[in-house]
């Protein structure tokens, strides 16, 4: 088994090689890109990965839990899914979706056996934000209505009708959004009103998705779409009750429940497959990407066959269904099943969330420690009853944890949310490891 990190290993910083891969990266790639390379207070310049280890390009070696935003799932370079991908790049590459392929049918039966219900006929994409954009379409060519009811802090993608249904302005751009798209209260339990319980908060949250429906649209609307953890949101999870209460309200107004688990699918959150599972609804579509595929671009709606049979309009995607991707997903996804990976992030998740739930105790500006399996997150605030978001000292915290070998991810509305998302392959002495390097790097910043 990888040793950790030694002391000389953890007191590198951004050495000549990443300074100098910044500064040619600065004079061809958008501005925008560049100010995301930073990690914490300096930019990460990965050279390679396996496992559960990235080394960057001075030779650092460090412990990955984020994943590449969640989407590493079964781990860097996993040799049995590599595998599946090298056989299928010399069979063939590319065939678009205008070809019929056996490893594309293959993965969509996987899909189809995977997820809830009736839900059988996908779509295959590119990326995340895609598929939600099939997801929308669909929903407003099977029901004839035009409105879409999304959550506050949600994230759904950089296209437009993604960045419309996204619930935070920093990640909106352009200047032209879908006008149809109506934002409710996010029922994060954390940042309820003052004095108010979390049953009266649930009420609440339900309450104004059917005032929203009958004040902002016609009171018919194509669909809510939420994420059941919304992941650049913070990590927040959905009330248990929430999608079986609000599910009946769009049911009524004429809707559709979609679900996106870019970020939640599949096996992350424990014991089940998909996410919803936990909420026990069946949601009329599905949206998929990242971890599907273990890093390779791939997205995927799936729904019902009448749902999907309301799309006549000519549809094609030149890279959805890519053959190398189908069959690096249908790796991955037996790979997950084959071992128990839904079952060890369960585990996992557990012994990890033990570690992080006795900070709080320790550490004032830790606000709330959440999630589920192995997508737990920190909320970093300035000590006090107002829990005003600390962004500074979360930027810090994610530094001082690199800085010990430690890879973390960001979110939140405010940046004020640490993300912490191993690859479900992670071991009980890896979850140990990464716990005692958090407990130091929170010590470092306190």
């Amino acid at each position: 088994m990888s040793q950790g990190p030694t002391a000389a290993e953890r007191m590198r910083g951004a050495g000549e090689r990443t300074r100098e891969l910044r500064a040619r990266q600065e004079k061809v790639l958008y501005p925008v890109t560049n100010r995301m390379q930073l990690y914490g207070d300096e930019p990460l310049a990965v050279d390679r990965a396996e496992g559960m280890y990235v080394w960057d390009v001075e030779g650092n070696r460090y412990l990955d839990f984020f994943g590449g935003i969640l989407t590493v799932s079964v781990g860097h370079c996993n040799p049995e899914v590599t595998a599946a991908t090298e056989r299928q790049l010399r069979r063939v590459q590319h065939t678009s979706t205008l070809f019929i392929n056996e490893v594309v049918v293959a993965f969509a039966e996987k899909l189809a056996a995977i997820t809830p219900g009736d839900l059988s006929v996908s779509f295959f994409t590119s990326s995340g934000s895609e598929a939600n954009e099939t997801a929308v379409m669909t929903a407003r060519t099977y029901t004839g209505h035009t409105d879409v009811i999304a959550l506050r802090h949600g994230y759904s993608g950089r296209t437009q009708t993604a960045m419309s249904l996204t619930g935070q302005s920093p990640w909106k751009s352009g200047r032209v959004y879908d006008g149809y798209v109506k934002h409710v209260r996010s029922p994060n339990m954390f940042r309820r009103p003052a004095g108010m319980t979390e049953s009266a908060y649930l009420d609440l949250c339900v309450a104004e998705v059917e005032d929203v429906i009958s004040a902002s649209t016609e009171g018919r609307i194509a669909a809510l779409i939420a994420e059941p953890i919304q992941g650049v949101g913070g990590f927040v999870v959905a009330p248990q009750d929430y999608f079986k209460r609000v599910q009946p309200i769009v049911k009524e107004a004429g809707g559709l429940l979609i679900i996106d688990e870019v970020q939640t699918g599949f096996g992350r959150t424990g014991t089940h497959l998909c996410a919803i599972e936990h909420w026990g609804v069946v949601p009329d579509i599905m949206t998929f990407a990242k971890g599907i595929a273990n890093g390779y671009p791939l997205g995927a709606t799936i729904t019902t066959p009448e749902i999907a049979a309301a799309v006549t309009h000519p549809s094609l995607s030149t890279y959805g269904g890519n053959p190398v991707a189908m069959a690096t997903a249908l790796a991955t996804v037996e790979y997950i099943e084959r071992h128990d990976l839904a079952g060890n992030a369960a585990r996992q998740g557990e012994r990890l969330r033990q570690h992080l739930d006795a900070l709080p105790a320790r550490f004032p500006f830790v606000g709330e420690v959440r999630g589920m399996g192995l997508m737990q997150a920190i909320e970093v605030v300035e000590p006090g009853p107002a829990k005003r978001p600390d962004p500074a000292r979360t930027n810090a915290f994610v530094a001082a944890a690199r800085r010990r070998g430690l890879l973390l991810g960001k979110g939140g509305m405010h940046g004020n949310c640490v993300r912490i998302a191993p690859p479900l392959i992670v071991t009980a002495e890896e979850v140990d490891t990464a716990a005692a390097a958090i407990a130091a790097a929170l010590a470092d910043v306190a």
